[in-house]
């Protein structure tokens, strides 16, 4: 099957594979050839694939999947590759928003930090693997 990831700015992977394990919102769940046509809408997580006896890891925050006719498409915001993640930046983010988190300012927007900190925890996964 075909895999294609792409953002608003960049196709982030376009390349055929033997399996897709994405983050659905209402659970993780994975593709492979010959699977049935389906759509979901995605969750902040990490997508996995393997082509071969090789894996490879993606966050995608949010979106959506479709597979069709040994197609499969993610639609995200944002995505990355494992590879291309700074670990160390990413525990910095993941601090910062804990911080903010716990702070217990009249400015603080909760719902903000808890994405950030969502974000950051997806950030370590994806390179951690």
């Amino acid at each position: 099957m075909h895999l294609k990831i792409i953002t608003h700015e960049r196709v982030v992977f376009d390349e055929d594979v033997d399996e897709v394990v994405v983050p659905g919102i209402d659970g993780e769940f994975g593709i492979l050839t010959g699977h049935i046509p389906v759509m979901s809408a995605l969750d902040v997580g990490v997508t996995s694939v393997r082509q071969g006896g090789q894996k490879k890891f993606f966050t995608t925050m949010g979106g959506v999947f479709q597979f069709k006719d040994e197609k499969a498409l993610i639609l995200t915001n944002t995505a990355e590759h494992g590879d291309e993640i700074d670990a160390a930046r990413a525990k910095d983010a993941l601090e910062r928003a804990k911080l903010r988190l716990a702070e217990q300012g009249a400015a603080l927007d909760a719902q903000r930090a808890q994405a950030a900190i969502a974000r950051a925890m997806v950030r370590l996964k994806a390179t951690s693997k």
